[in-house]
């Protein structure tokens, strides 16, 4: 099924709000999710949409959040987003972030006590539409194991930066810190599609390319993907107070419950360094550059972190609109709110 992005988009926001979530955070979440469907990043799109209201349905979300902001000092505050839905807190928290980094050029702030928000190159995409850099932090519940080891301790902890440049362009680059994002296996669940063999590996510790037989997520690069995933959970998880590690709440065993998860950031004003001008020609620059660069073999194009995307979203417009699966589709449109497939499950549903 392909829809335009008002269509995804209303269905979505009436799903959240038929689930209890208030219009405004209905509007804030159903945005995103839009946003990140639009770019071909699925894993974080419609395939959530049941989960989500599941959660809101039963109580783990809080409806009417009191958040608490408190500046710690001239560059640093915290947010606790009383288990609000994640897209607002987070949404939220980079709007406070941007407004103390253009008063002070330099602002860290920490969330604490939020649900999962979704794809966080969103949040530093805001930045740089306002000529900010940007690089946040987000840990996950654990469903990797460690360089080394056989049980799972971190999560996916995905990353993102952002920048300006001095054109239409913005360089957005978000990652996961294990070989491919939780959600990813989930859409190709949902799509009855195997995944590659070094996703995921099965109970025996061997990889498997059936994505109902993933028993742990592995991190990029071996060692240097678990030291990532410890950087993130400490920016995001230690340093703002909340659960850590193992500690940090299943997505799936209790829905009634609030998740407590943290995430971080970090915004920094280019003027009050090299300038922003010079700032934003160098990175146009960068991008000329890369894009000029020879390709190898069996690559068409150099691409810049976010070209590919911009690429997928005028592709999917063109080929008729966003892609959604025919079945999550008839659920978006249906009375139905959810069908209990999530909670009291283990970390990958099950």
């Amino acid at each position: 099924m392909k829809l335009s992005r008002n269509e995804l988009k209303k269905l979505m926001k009436n799903k959240l709000m038929q689930a209890g979530l208030h219009e405004e955070d209905a509007e804030i979440t159903s945005e995103i999710m839009t946003w990140s469907d639009e770019r071909g990043l699925h894993s974080h799109g419609t395939v959530r949409m049941e989960y989500y209201c599941e959660r809101i349905f039963k109580g783990g979300i809080t409806l009417e959040p009191v958040y608490t902001y408190k500046e710690t000092g001239p560059c640093s505050a915290i947010l606790d987003g009383d288990n609000g839905i994640g897209y607002a807190v987070a949404t939220k928290g980079m709007e406070y972030a941007i407004e103390m980094a253009k008063k002070n050029g330099v602002a860290i702030v920490g969330m604490a006590n939020m649900s999962h928000s979704g794809a966080i190159g969103y949040y530093t995409e805001m930045a740089a539409k306002q000529d900010l850099l940007a690089i946040s932090f987000c840990q996950s519940d654990p469903m990797a194991v460690p360089y080394g080891g056989t049980e799972p301790y971190y999560g996916t902890n995905p990353i993102s930066f952002a920048a300006p440049t001095a054109d239409e362009r913005l360089v957005l680059f978000d990652m996961a810190t294990t070989v491919q994002a939780w959600g990813k296996i989930l859409d190709k669940r949902s799509r009855h599609e195997t995944i590659p063999a070094d996703w995921a590996v099965g109970k025996d510790g061997l990889p498997v390319t059936d994505p109902d037989l993933v028993n742990a997520l592995v991190p990029i690069a071996g060692a240097k993907g678990y030291g990532l995933m410890m950087m993130v959970d400490i920016f995001s998880g230690v340093l703002t107070g909340v659960p850590f590690g193992k500690h940090v709440s299943s997505m799936y065993y209790d829905c009634s419950k609030g998740r407590e998860l943290g995430q971080m950031h970090i915004v920094m004003d280019p003027a009050r360094f090299c300038g922003l001008e010079q700032f934003k020609e160098r990175m146009s620059q960068v991008c000329d550059e890369i894009n000029a660069i020879k390709p190898a073999h069996g690559f068409d194009k150099v691409y810049w972190p976010g070209e590919r995307a911009v690429e997928r979203i005028r592709k999917q417009y063109e080929m008729g609109g966003i892609e959604v699966v025919d079945e999550i589709y008839e659920y978006m449109k249906s009375d139905d709110i959810h069908f209990d497939r999530y909670d009291h499950k283990n970390r990958f549903a099950d």
